[in-house]
């Protein structure tokens, strides 16, 4: 296609993801305001809160986290029809051996995305709040604000849904042959130091406990990676001797 042509595709293309943002926002923006998912969303929060209620010090907070939480969940279900409009406006550039690797990482992605998000909902962040409200000393008062919490909440379980997208990053990597396992069974130490920065500053302040809690899985995925890289770049091989078995075959029979 002519570099217009691409370019008018792929408005097209942003039209129609904006199309289905706009509606899975006003359709969870009703969900949020009729079913109050606030209340749901605070549960990790509720036995460090006087009262169980969040406490908000501007006018227009409520609005705000309405439209925080509408907003996300919205892009949550919008992500479908994003994600296929992506895949439709990139797929004619890739080759078939790309494509087979693409569509199940992607699938994978959005799994793993999910399951970290669930395990810092259910785990981490109700381990990090009390964590925090128990170096609070006997001359100071915990009085959760909404906004506060919710941005904490939201940064702390985004960082922990992403961490568990590594596993999958490194098998698309290696399924496109970009990586090998003993590429990164050899950077093992500089991952174990990178990994630690890193969760040392995705963490609130410097909570030594939460740190650790983002950094054992994050190093254990790295570690699981190794050992899928390892099943992918075999299955890779094994697939490339058969090709090659199949084209002696082919020439023989040829002669």
């Amino acid at each position: 296609m002519p570099f217009l042509d691409h370019l008018e595709e792929l408005r097209w293309r942003l039209i129609w993801s904006g199309a289905a943002l706009l509606i899975a926002f006003a359709i969870s923006f009703t969900v949020v305001y009729q079913f109050d998912v606030i209340e749901i969303l605070k549960y990790p929060a509720a036995e460090f809160l006087k009262d169980g209620k969040l406490i908000y010090t501007h006018p227009a907070d409520p609005f705000n986290i309405l439209m925080q939480v509408s907003f996300g969940l919205g892009l949550v279900l919008a992500s479908p029809v994003i994600g296929y409009q992506i895949w439709a406006f990139l797929s004619p550039a890739l080759h078939p051996h790309e494509k087979r690797v693409i569509i199940p990482v992607l699938i994978g992605a959005v799994g793993l995305f999910l399951i970290g998000c669930t395990l810092s909902v259910l785990w981490v962040l109700p381990i990090t709040l009390e964590m925090l409200g128990n170096i609070a000393s006997a001359s100071l008062q915990q009085m959760i604000s909404a906004a506060d919490y919710f941005s904490f909440a939201v940064s702390l379980t985004l960082a922990f849904g992403a961490v568990f997208e590594l596993p999958i990053l490194i098998v698309a990597l290696t399924g496109l042959g970009l990586v090998t396992p003993r590429t990164l069974a050899n950077f093992r130490r500089h991952a174990f130091v990178g990994m630690l920065v890193v969760s040392a500053l995705i963490t609130p302040g410097d909570m030594l406990i939460s740190t650790a809690m983002i950094f054992v899985p994050l190093y254990g995925l790295y570690e699981a990676s190794i050992v899928l890289s390892w099943l992918v770049y075999r299955a890779k091989q094994r697939k490339a001797r058969r090709e090659e078995e199949a084209e002696r075959v082919a020439s023989a029979s040829n002669r």
